[in-house]
């Protein structure tokens, strides 16, 4: 992270300077300069950079005497610590590049480029095409680097504008002020579109890679495309993108898919008629007939991160709904329109006009709506607000939140189980995917659509399942369920308010114990956990509004009142321990906090499993509170355990990991002493 600020940093400079920077400010922005290069290892350049502010103030002394010492000292420590780093053996990069290391894949795959040589890919009538293991698989391994085909940020939601004379300006800030439109890295400084008024870039470098790709298209359409949605902005960018593979080839498939009767479908038999070099097929070569190959796969069995791949994920026409297919006609339809009156209005000296093809590129937008329903992915980053109201002791409290939508051509070749043996995370626009448990030799990979058995029950699952992607689970997971559906999952259980045993059954429930025969109405608990909801909110309300004592009164008389009807392993029990810890981490009580945070990570051990990315990030959250509190042994032991889950979902690249193993560090060099009880 330092890297990148760092970087950052020198990229402003040198705008400023570009700009028109006051030529009387110029010595403390080169010092700025110079320091960020040290920091980076840059010696040689900190150096020159150096000399050159020399000469420039012997050349025009207009310093006054007080700022000359100033300078002249900042000079001296400058050389002292450019000398001291060239008296080093590694620089700041390289001790980050080892670092970096275990993000690359350690053998790639021959077939899939972006994948481990651990997997291979399988096709089958029935399942389509999806990967296997063809080894025994370590936890924390990756299987998957992949950077987008195509992403398009999710730019956030912003209120409507009152206008009148009270109206304010609008200072909201959204993703589309804080992450590159183009590479999705997050920036301090955006450098905005000269076109238009929502696209934003981390560089300059960013904003002329997406103009010359596709940028310069989308410009004028920023409003429209706004308007249609994501699905129909990622459409239109991979129709963009796919002129640069080879826009004749693309034409030729298009033009076939527009002659069949299923337009939309990639493994139609109707794709025979297609040339074998543009589509593969059985052909002749020297007397033998070549196998088909997998969809998506060039002639020689490849399949790659490109727009042959993307052209051949499923659409699933008849699946889809004709209103649906008629509202996805209809915004490309739009879109073609005023593509074709953008590029009408182009003086003759313009270069030729993409839209002479626009009627073949229509019809490619379409289908790419159509498959993104069931093949976009989402790109989801961290987010870390402070869970204390001290800058000084805060505590973090990630979430995961979607940052962008984009297509993984390779990452959609896994199929989906609702207890997936992988783990998915983004750094920028690249998606990697990791082993999350061992995986047996030929052993199917699989990953979570979005229903996940740890927040969701079968039927809701499957329902979702069905609707968006066409499809009845039958994993593990889902058989499993439907046998035990009158007990449903612990985490949603309510208990008997005579001997605390789980009830169960339908509309109806009991907890099967003599002593308590009295059945209770599943309709007379569910009011009453709504009202438990509501008042958590509430406290959570006076806790972000600093009235702490208040909060903590109102959770603690709702955990009394969930004693009597919740299970101790509820996710709202665990939500209301989690928030009593925010709020006594808030008033710097970490004792308390960390035995709030414990009772919740139970909660969260039940529902997610002990392996889980959520049990990492409440363990890392637990290391802070024992570390703030000086509870050494108890922080260090917390520290191992939550590295040990987080690299296998993230590998040592992570903040958080990062930030954990700073803890330990620092705990090992302290005295052994604890300045309170353990907790």
């Amino acid at each position: 992270m330092l890297l990148i600020i760092l970087q950052m940093c020198l990229k402003d400079i040198t705008r400023a300077q570009m700009h028109g920077y006051p030529e009387s400010l110029q010595p403390k922005v080169t010092l700025r300069k110079v320091e960020c290069l040290v920091t980076l290892g840059r010696l040689q350049e900190a150096g020159q950079t150096i000399r050159d502010l020399e000469s420039n103030f012997a050349a025009k002394p207009s310093l006054a005497a007080a700022q000359f010492q100033i300078l002249q000292r900042n000079l001296c420590r400058l050389k002292m610590k450019v000398q001291e780093r060239e008296n080093l053996t590694a620089s700041f990069p390289a001790t980050l590049t080892k670092a970096f290391e275990d993000m690359d894949l350690r053998e790639e795959n021959e077939q899939i480029p972006g994948a481990s040589s651990s997997v291979s890919l399988c096709m089958d009538p029935l399942k389509g095409r999806y990967l296997i293991a063809t080894k025994d698989i370590l936890p924390g391994e990756l299987l998957v680097k992949e950077d987008a085909f195509v992403s398009v940020l999710n730019l956030g939601e912003r209120p409507p504008l009152h206008h009148g004379v009270e109206s304010k300006w609008d200072t909201q800030v959204t993703n589309g002020d804080l992450y590159c439109h183009r590479c999705l890295r997050h920036t301090l400084a955006t450098v905005p579109c000269d076109g238009c008024s929502y696209a934003k870039y981390c560089s300059h470098e960013c904003m002329q890679q997406a103009w010359d790709l596709y940028h310069n298209r989308e410009c004028p359409l920023g409003g429209l495309l706004l308007t249609l949605g994501i699905f129909c902005h990622i459409a239109l960018r991979s129709t963009l993108l796919a002129r640069f593979e080879d826009a004749s080839k693309v034409i030729r498939k298009l033009c076939v898919e527009m002659t069949n009767k299923d337009m939309c479908s990639p493994e139609s038999e109707n794709l025979a008629q297609t040339p074998s070099s543009d589509l593969g097929g059985e052909s002749e070569k020297n007397g033998k007939t070549v196998k088909t190959p997998v969809p998506g796969c060039n002639l020689n069995g490849k399949y790659e991160n490109n727009y042959n791949a993307v052209f051949h994920l499923m659409p699933h026409t008849e699946n889809h709904s004709p209103e649906y297919k008629f509202l996805c006609a209809l915004s490309v339809s739009a879109l073609c329109r005023q593509l074709e009156t953008a590029d009408s209005s182009k003086p003759a000296t313009a270069p030729p006009a993409w839209c002479s093809e626009l009627s073949t590129w229509g019809v490619a937008m379409l289908k790419h709506m159509l498959q993104l329903q069931c093949n976009a992915q989402a790109v989801t980053t961290i987010q870390q607000p402070a869970l204390s109201g001290s800058k000084e002791n805060s505590v973090s409290n990630s979430r995961q939140v979607r940052l962008a939508t984009g297509i993984f051509p390779v990452v959609s070749l896994l199929n989906h189980s609702c207890s997936p043996n992988t783990s998915v995370s983004f750094i920028s626009t690249v998606a990697t995917i990791r082993a999350s448990e061992k995986i047996g030799k030929g052993q199917e990979i699989l990953h979570c659509y979005g229903p996940h058995r740890s927040r969701m029950a079968v039927a809701e699952r499957q329902q979702k399942l069905r609707s968006q992607y066409f499809f009845d689970c039958g994993c593990p997971a889902c058989q499993k369920e439907k046998h035990q559906a009158a007990v449903g999952p612990r985490w949603e259980a309510f208990c008997c308010d005579r001997c605390g045993a789980p009830l169960q059954g339908g509309d109806i429930l009991s907890c099967g114990s003599t002593s308590c025969t009295e059945p209770v109405s599943r309709d007379r608990l569910i009011p009453r956990l709504q009202d438990l909801r509501q008042q958590v909110g509430q406290a959570r309300k006076l806790f972000g509004s600093g009235q702490l004592e208040r909060a903590i009164q109102l959770l603690l008389g709702c955990r009394h009142d969930a004693e009597s009807f919740l299970s101790a392993e509820h996710s709202m029990v665990g939500e209301m321990e989690d928030a009593l810890a925010q709020a006594y981490a808030a008033l710097g009580d970490w004792q308390k906090s960390a035995t709030h945070l414990q009772k919740s990570l139970r909660v969260v051990e039940v529902q997610h499993g002990p392996s889980s990315v959520e049990m990492g990030h409440e363990l890392f959250k637990l290391a802070q509170l024992f570390f703030n509190g000086f509870a050494i042994p108890e922080a260090l032991n917390t520290i191992q355990r939550a590295e040990k889950v987080l690299m296998v979902h993230y590998g040592p690249c992570n903040d958080e990991i990062q930030e954990l193993q700073k803890m330990k560090s620092c705990l090992l060099d302290l005295p052994p002493i604890s300045l309170g009880p353990s907790v």
